[in-house]
């Protein structure tokens, strides 16, 4: 093995080699969104801390999430939590031996991505008229 050249060995694979589909795509968002939830957790925790010291914590919370920013971070977190959860949810079918086929995989990569934007989309829109329009 000592003698054995470098340019000999096979190379790895890496993703230039692959072809782009809708379940590659669909399995790097899953855990970019992950990443995400992380550090929409440190937000959470925000809140909660700000809820627990009184009015002058919580004013500084709600100043930032009320901004366009705030409201960015939140939209995408609610997003992420979504798309994570149906990406779950796939993962879930597969556990069950179902949706291995190439068309099967195409369709629930798919519906995860068209899924988690549309109900994302009707949970902020339902938000939106429930807390009464813009403030």
């Amino acid at each position: 093995m000592a003698g054995t050249k470098a340019r000999e060995r096979p190379l790895s694979p890496h993703l230039q080699v692959y072809r782009w589909a809708w379940p590659m795509m669909m399995s790097i968002a899953h855990r970019i969104t992950g990443v995400g939830l992380y550090f929409g957790t440190i937000l959470i925790v925000w809140w909660l801390i700000a809820v627990g010291s009184g009015p002058g914590g919580y004013s500084k919370f709600t100043g930032f999430i009320n901004s366009w920013f705030g409201r960015l971070i939140l939209f995408g977190y609610t997003w992420a939590l979504i798309h994570h959860m149906l990406g779950g949810i796939r993962h879930l079918i597969w556990d069950t031996g179902r949706g291995f086929e190439q068309n099967e995989r195409e369709w629930l990569a798919l519906a995860t991505l068209v899924g988690s934007v549309t109900l994302t989309l009707v949970l902020w829109i339902v938000g939106y008229f429930v807390i009464g329009g813009a403030r």
